[in-house]
């Protein structure tokens, strides 16, 4: 299966690629771009990333573009409740691949904060974004092949709330039986308004997963990537 093999919904754009590395330095230029320009207009603007595999190379491409850095704001779209020095975590994936080289001077919101649970160190997170301003600028999703993407997941028993087009908390906890971590994650009401929004995928596997995304629009609480599948996504895969 080949992008061009997928029948987008209107206003959606394909920018795929041969190579994942091609495809990563594509997406560090739009993102670059997109940033750029925000700044000659507002004092700071946002990036908001996931984590895994897939955005490594995009990270590190990310990294070396020459932007005032220093007045952009980084937060992971969602993170898995653990510390930073776990092999799970996010947060350490971006200290390490994005918050480097000119990138190292970037303000970064950490959603991992004190407390046992994301339950107990919600208020902590929330006064850590507090001087997030909205709309996000740039969002970079992924997806998992159940459908999720952030930590949106089918099984989550706070989806229903988390997706709730009028839910007015930033971040909400997240405990899907199907993943062994607790974990925090944004809403989707501030991820559903971000500028700029591109959906990063890899393999023939993301493909498949995205037109049964596709096949059902409507039904979007048994795959959330749904409700993103909108005009003005950016989608860019390689193989």
């Amino acid at each position: 299966m080949k992008m061009s093999d997928l029948r987008l919904p209107e206003g959606v754009s394909d920018r795929s690629g041969e190579t994942a590395d091609g495809v990563a330095l594509d997406l560090a230029d739009a993102v670059a771009g997109f940033l750029a320009a925000r700044l000659r207009e507002v004092p700071r603007a946002s990036l908001v990333v996931s984590g895994g595999s897939t955005p490594l190379p995009f990270f590190r491409a990310l990294s070396g573009k020459d932007l005032d850095w220093g007045r952009v704001d980084v937060l992971l779209a969602d993170e898995r409740w653990v510390e930073e020095n776990d092999d799970a975590s996010n947060t350490r994936l971006v200290r390490e691949n994005l918050l480097q080289n000119k990138a190292a001077s970037a303000r970064f919101l950490s959603l991992k904060q004190p407390g046992a649970t994301p339950s107990e160190g919600l208020e902590r997170v929330k006064a850590e974004l507090v001087n997030l301003a909205l709309p996000i600028d740039v969002l970079i999703l992924g997806m998992g092949n159940d459908g999720h993407t952030a930590s949106l997941f089918p099984d989550a028993p706070e989806l229903e709330s988390a997706m709730n087009p009028e839910c007015q908390e930033i971040v909400a906890p997240a405990t899907p039986a199907s993943q062994p971590q607790k974990r925090i994650t944004l809403t989707w009401p501030p991820l559903r308004d971000a500028r700029f929004t591109a959906l990063h995928l890899k393999g023939e596997d993301k493909l498949q997963t995205l037109d049964r995304a596709m096949s059902e629009p409507d039904k979007v609480l048994e795959m959330p990537i749904r409700a993103f599948l909108k005009p003005g996504l950016q989608v860019f895969w390689s193989p």
